[in-house]
């Protein structure tokens, strides 16, 4: 079988394209510019079934034709997920260029080509960016409420433009599919963390390793994440299981954690204490809302728990790794290569 993988370079191309290799695939690796390795020298990538193709930007006029040469399987993860300076009135313009346009001329040319699966890396935030909440549930420390977890069954509430977007993208692919008969695979995992995360999650092991006083102390919130080792893994299961066609999942670690108890581990971890003095819930909003951070302050207050029991069952898929085992691997890439 022959896979190829869009955004092969990046935090979970890389890793995926490692694990498609050592299981005997082969492996077509689209770029844009110059493509560094991805294990080994170029000699032993290709020797062992690597190869790569500079694709260009991912635009709706990509031509792909080359790239889709023999191609079984397209899985895509190349997304347009930050515009740097972005002006609001033109960024959801930006992000359908590339998530939605991009995604569609792809997924076009694949099934002319003949690709039999087309596996689409979307996001949990075309559910929202909380989740719902029970009432009256009380827990003493800052909520009354128990976060509902989000189901693929759910309405998508997609909120900003990246959500939208890949929300977007996910109902042209699902037109495609039905039209051509090519299979569609969709997938939707919240934050990802692992051996090369940026982004947030980087920001906060560094806050962590530098014991600066981090007030969440008194946040009780519910929150789903995924070890990229799992999301490596179930993406695999995507690419050869015959149960997965046509299908949307979600999917997670097996725990959720909430903002303290992330903190907690992490610096565990690190073998450092943990700096968590407790703050009022609205005192903490009111200062964000001042400094211009309520958006940042609201998720990292809020629940966002997913329901990957479809994953489990119709796939038969468990996560490889605890988030015991997920935190501590990442913890031990960052020591080794923080600067």
């Amino acid at each position: 079988m022959r896979v190829m993988v869009t955004g092969a370079t990046g935090f979970v191309g890389r890793s995926l394209c490692n694990v498609l290799i050592s299981q005997g695939y082969k492996v077509l690796a689209s770029v844009r510019g110059f493509a560094s390795d991805l294990q080994g020298d170029s000699a032993d990538n290709y020797k062992n079934g690597l190869s790569y193709i500079n694709t260009g930007d991912i635009s709706p006029d990509t031509d792909w034709s080359q790239a889709l040469r023999d191609v079984d399987t397209v899985v895509h993860l190349a997304a347009r997920v930050h515009v740097t300076h972005e002006d609001p009135a033109h960024c959801l313009d930006e992000y359908r260029t590339v998530n939605t346009q991009g995604t569609v001329n792809l997924a076009n040319q694949a099934a002319r080509a003949g690709v039999r699966r087309f596996v689409y890396l979307s996001t949990v935030k075309v559910h929202g960016e909380k989740t719902a909440l029970h009432p009256g549930f009380f827990t003493g420390q800052g909520h009354d409420e128990l976060p509902v977890a989000f189901s693929e069954a759910d309405v998508p509430r997609p909120q900003g433009g990246y959500a939208i977007s890949k929300w977007e993208a996910e109902r042209e692919l699902r037109l495609i599919a039905s039209a051509t008969g090519m299979e569609t695979v969709i997938v939707r995992p919240p934050l990802i963390y692992g051996e090369g995360v940026k982004a947030n999650f980087l920001s906060l092991l560094r806050m962590i390793d530098k014991g600066i006083p981090l007030p969440f102390g008194s946040v009780a919130n519910r929150r789903s994440l995924l070890c990229l080792d799992n999301l490596v893994d179930f993406l695999m299961q995507c690419i050869s299981h015959p149960a997965a066609a046509n299908e949307t999942f979600l999917v997670a670690d097996n725990e959720t954690l909430s903002t303290p108890e992330l903190i907690c581990r992490i610096a565990f971890y690190m073998g450092k204490k943990p700096k968590l003095p407790g703050c009022p819930i609205g005192l903490l909003r009111m200062g964000a809302r001042l400094l211009g951070r309520a958006e940042a302050i609201a998720k990292i207050c809020g629940s966002l728990q997913v329901d990957a029991r479809k994953a489990k069952t119709l796939l038969h898929w468990q996560p490889p790794l605890t988030v015991e085992q997920g935190l501590e691997k990442t913890v031990s890439w960052y020591q080794k290569t923080k600067k």
